[in-house]
């Protein structure tokens, strides 16, 4: 994985001013198709004042997890905790929900504006144990980046 390469091209996503929908769905779609493992991309952030995360845009199959509670499965885990949360196995996590018989693993990292969890991207993959520091580094990249954005008029 080619991290230079893939931060160059979301920095471009980004900067095409697209509308912010559009911008968070092509940076879905983009890392659904160029990194072989991610096989389901999506932005869920906060709903409102309510404790659950709304899901926003995503690219891949669909989910009927588009409202999640927080601190049910890992991304309500990581709404709670603010942290980044690697599943290698989902079969081996208690609290997880699932999306489908073909996720075996799953990725999750917070968004930061002004120090406030909003958000998250989350990653399901249909292999064991593929994610590595790469992924996390590029994640955490792409998070930092879609902060920037005008996140707040999603929330």
């Amino acid at each position: 994985m080619d991290i230079v390469y893939f931060k160059k091209n979301i920095i471009n996503i980004i900067n095409n001013k697209s509308s912010l929908k559009d911008t968070l769905h092509i940076i879905c779609a983009y890392l659904k198709q160029e990194v072989d493992h991610y096989d389901w991309v999506g932005f869920y952030f906060k709903n409102g004042t309510k404790e659950e995360l709304k899901l926003t845009q995503f690219a891949g199959e669909p989910t009927e997890h588009t409202i999640i509670p927080f601190g049910k499965g890992i991304c309500g885990q990581v709404a709670l905790s603010s942290q980044n949360f690697v599943v290698q196995n989902v079969s081996e996590q208690d609290n997880y929900i699932s999306c489908g018989f073909k996720v075996k693993s799953e990725i999750v990292i917070p968004i930061f504006v002004n120090g406030e969890n909003i958000g998250q991207i989350d990653i399901d993959s249909h292999t064991i144990n593929p994610f590595t520091e790469k992924d996390t580094d590029l994640l955490e990249f792409v998070c930092r980046e879609v902060a920037k954005l005008d996140l707040l008029t999603l929330i």
